[in-house]
């Protein structure tokens, strides 16, 4: 089983109505909950973790799961209202505001951790690492799936809504010490460390544990390293309608593809090849090329990869 741990929200996404006015669509999403809406659809064997709300807008959340096949079952359910963040598209690519005080998703602590079984791998990352007490909460179960699981990390970070800096830069320093898997965005590399190279950032990570380090740069492709070398994957042409999902919806792809290689555990990833590695990139490229070719984050089935 692959555990998907982090936020579940609401995207309010920008239309406009027949007469010309400016109205938001409410869509489920949070890019850790796309990531497994995303393992479901593929046929994966996915589970996601993270508070959601009994209100209206989290029970848009629940048939997301459900309907896309991923167990939400280690989910605590409060009353708390659901994070909400409105999206502003500019040439297809997505800012963001945030609205997440007192949220179901931000207010879990260690007291509604689960002890999930039969965990193969555990992905985190995103806005549920920034704030408090999530953030700590997320840091304690991936450190708890440390020895048991290979653990995913996708910082995708936003800057905006990051208050304490050097609290947040800590506890992705620490994680970094334990991912076996990290990826990188282009947009990530430039807030973590612009004054360096990706080649020299993804040395340091995996002389600390990581086994595979992708930095994605949208339609240039994605770049890979491993113990075993350096490796490229093209991006596939596609129609660009906007960019929500698309890292979020990558990540599905390459854990779902590490998985059917057969190469999804820690000494596995450590022994990684070129022939191993390289169709779970092509298919990551494949799935983010279909989700950004939609409206919104909206991953592929299975029966539309070809």
């Amino acid at each position: 089983m692959i555990l998907c741990c982090g936020e579940a929200l609401i995207d309010m996404l920008p239309r406009q109505l027949p007469s010309g006015e400016a109205v938001f669509l409410p869509v489920a999403g949070g890019a850790v909950f796309n990531t497994a809406i995303a393992l479901g659809r593929l046929g994966e064997k996915a589970s996601f973790f993270c508070g959601i709300s009994t209100d209206l807008m989290g029970e848009i959340l629940i048939a997301g799961l459900e309907q896309s096949g991923v167990d939400h079952s280690l989910c605590p359910r409060s009353s708390l209202p659901t994070t909400l963040a409105f999206v502003k598209l500019t040439d297809g690519h997505a800012e963001y505001a945030f609205y997440d005080e007192m949220t179901a998703g931000r207010m879990i602590t260690d007291a509604d951790l689960p002890d999930p079984q039969g965990v193969t791998a555990a992905h985190f990352g995103a806005i549920s690492l920034i704030p408090e007490p999530c953030g700590s909460t997320f840091e304690a179960l991936a450190t708890s799936l440390k020895d048991r699981a290979v653990i995913s990390l996708d910082p995708n970070i936003r800057a905006g809504f990051v208050d304490e800096e050097a609290i947040y830069r800590a506890r992705l320093d620490r994680m970094l010490n334990f991912a076996d898997i990290v990826k990188v965005s282009d947009e990530d590399l430039a807030w973590l460390r612009p004054d360096i190279a990706f080649e020299d950032i993804a040395a340091g990570w995996l002389a600390r544990n990581a086994s595979l380090v992708i930095l994605t740069r949208g339609d240039k492709g994605a770049v890979a390293i491993t113990r075993k070398g350096r490796f490229e994957t093209a991006a596939i042409p596609a129609t660009v309608v906007d960019t929500v999902g698309a890292g979020d919806t990558f990540n599905a792809g390459l854990l779902a593809g590490l998985r059917r290689a057969g190469v999804l555990s820690r000494p596995a990833l450590r022994q990684l090849e070129e022939a191993q590695l390289r169709p779970a990139l092509e298919l990551a490229a494949k799935v983010a090329a279909i989700t950004v070719s939609r409206v919104g984050a909206n991953p592929p089935w299975a029966s539309e990869i070809a």
